[in-house]
């Protein structure tokens, strides 16, 4: 007989959201910058797919990947034809729906430079570093800074694959990622008052953990851009902002990143940024999130339920913004 184990993260299915409708999230939004910009949400139904075909075409033929069964969620999926067009893309303007204009993010070729602390400093081409990892689907829960919540289907490879092939030394503590700077091809760019490029930032510890997770496709194929083609992060137990897109630096270094929003609005937005109902923004509670779709507003977890995963990383830590 075989019985199955309920994980932390696993939620029933009367939280799923649903395919027929959901949340505006300009009501949560309401303007100004002090909302992170986290990855994914729902916004009006569409009778296609933005973007579709704009992301990296070459390693199309490695999807749909094989489920990592260790990573479900007991609930349906948000529908593609929904977060495709509802995505925080500063790079490509404010607004939520960043298509079609990022469509003019062009992924081929891309190169990602690896630098600073490591034996030997190399850039390397996004289809061979796909193509030396092995692929894997995840289903991830993802809770925005700006309490909603959905699940995603992540394709990609551990970070911590990633960080052994950088074969950092050992006086680096945290590794740094970036997006691709050029304001041709990013208009949002030009925006002085951000401090581009957008950047994020991990401990050594934290890119280790099993649940840092680089995504290269969603929805069984290739990163559309507006989700970050052709290379993004998932930190599933952080809120959203922290899931950097379009990397294409990575940077090992003894130092702590000044990361985009903290940089932008640090008593808003720390480094660590790590999940707690208990821990209120500045503006408004984080003890609950709505469940995109179904309206519904159900209790946050800590760690937004993968605390058994990561709680000990920050064990001796207390005296930090761990929950900024």
């Amino acid at each position: 007989m075989h019985i199955k184990v309920k994980r932390a993260w696993e939620m029933p299915e009367r939280l799923a959201t649903p395919e027929s409708v959901f949340l505006d999230r300009r009501a949560l939004l309401g303007g100004g910058l002090g909302l992170a910009a986290a990855s994914l949400a729902g916004g009006p139904a569409l009778a296609a797919l933005p973007g579709e075909g704009t992301g990296a075409v070459k390693t199309t033929g490695l999807y749909p990947a094989k489920q990592n069964p260790a990573y479900t969620l007991d609930r349906p999926l948000t529908a593609e034809r929904y977060s495709a067009d509802y995505n925080n893309f500063y790079e490509y303007g404010t607004n939520k729906t960043v298509t079609p204009g990022s469509n003019a993010l062009k992924v081929e070729p891309w190169t990602i430079k690896i630098d600073g602390l490591v034996e030997k400093p190399f850039e390397i081409g996004f289809e061979d570093l796909v193509r030396k990892m092995a692929l894997e689907e995840r289903l991830y829960r993802h809770r925005c800074v700006e309490a909603w919540s959905m699940a995603v289907p992540w394709t990609g490879f551990p970070l911590s694959a990633l960080v052994a092939l950088a074969k950092p030394k050992g006086d680096a503590k945290y590794i740094q990622m970036q997006t691709f700077m050029d304001k041709a091809m990013a208009p949002g760019q030009r925006a002085f008052f951000y401090p581009w490029p957008y950047t994020e930032g991990l401990t050594m510890a934290e890119a280790a953990n099993d649940l840092a997770f680089m995504v290269t496709g969603v929805y069984g194929k290739p990163l559309l851009n507006q989700f970050g083609a052709p290379l993004r992060l998932a930190v599933p137990w952080k809120y959203g902002f922290k899931s950097v897109k379009s990397i294409n630096r990575i940077t090992f270094t003894a130092e702590r990143p000044k990361t985009f929003w903290e940089g932008l609005q640090a008593s808003e937005y720390g480094f660590w940024a790590n999940v707690n109902p208990a821990v209120p923004h500045p503006r408004w509670s984080q003890a609950s999130e709505r469940v995109l779709g179904t309206d519904e507003r159900v209790p946050t977890l800590i760690y937004n339920g993968y605390g058994a995963q990561v709680a000990d990383l920050y064990k001796g830590l207390e005296k930090e913004r761990l929950f900024v």
